[in-house]
């Protein structure tokens, strides 16, 4: 099991942004006559649109009006962004500057639209360091459904077990892990419990600790 090529999501593992989604969806239910909380925004992390639509029906019920919650949020949060910027997450740099330097593959694998996602990555200086943007538009499912890694994987020309995938979510970890990634987490809003943690690599305290981690991996695959 080597280490050839590292694929990331982008809210809450490189972009300290997974706070606004939270905020500004739950700003976003409130503001269009629903109860929503920030366990709702949670719930969908990451979350490809069909499934976020049913997860948040099953809260609100069938009625729930998905697209007008989803527009007022975009809203609210471009106007914040527009405003205030995005901070990068601790040692983002750092380890994109490392994998650049060893040679590694990169790739992002984000559910964020292609254009957003460039938007967001160019405020923050950090679009020219992959070798492939992945968004959920891209394949038939997106997140928790592995496609996104798969089609990550493909395009870096590499073998799933041979990426490191970097989340910090349940339901991009899901992803991941089914694609056949080596997985790891770096909590941003929650813990990860249950099912999850068996199945990862490990949990990162943050993603200076992962470059840690894929020196390891590479050093114990050599001895073998």
């Amino acid at each position: 099991m080597k280490i050839k090529g590292v694929i990331f999501d982008m809210d809450g593992v490189l972009l300290d942004s997974e706070k606004y989604y939270v905020r500004f969806w739950s700003e976003a239910g409130k503001a269009c006559g629903y109860p929503f909380e920030n366990k709702h925004a949670l719930a969908i992390r990451s979350m490809a649109r069909p499934y976020a639509i049913e997860r948040l029906k099953g809260f609100f019920g069938e009625s729930f009006d998905y697209d007008m919650v989803r527009n007022k949020r975009i809203e609210l949060m471009d106007e914040y962004v527009n405003e205030n910027g995005i901070e990068l997450k601790p040692y983002a740099e750092y380890i994109l500057n490392y994998l650049k330097e060893k040679g590694y593959k990169t790739a992002l694998a984000t559910a964020t639209p292609p254009a957003r996602a460039e938007r967001y990555l160019n405020k923050v200086g950090l679009y020219g360091y992959f070798d492939e943007i992945v968004t959920a538009s891209m394949v038939k499912r997106g997140k928790p459904e592995p496609d996104i890694y798969e089609l990550a994987a493909s395009k870096l020309g590499l073998n799933p077990e041979n990426c490191l995938a970097v989340e910090d979510s349940p339901n991009g970890a899901l992803s991941a892990l089914d694609a056949g990634c080596v997985t790891v987490i770096v909590p941003d809003m929650d813990t990860p419990e249950g099912e999850i943690l068996s199945r990862v690599y490990k949990v990162a305290d943050d993603l200076k600790e992962v470059v840690a981690l894929i020196e390891k991996i590479n050093e114990e695959s050599g001895r073998y």
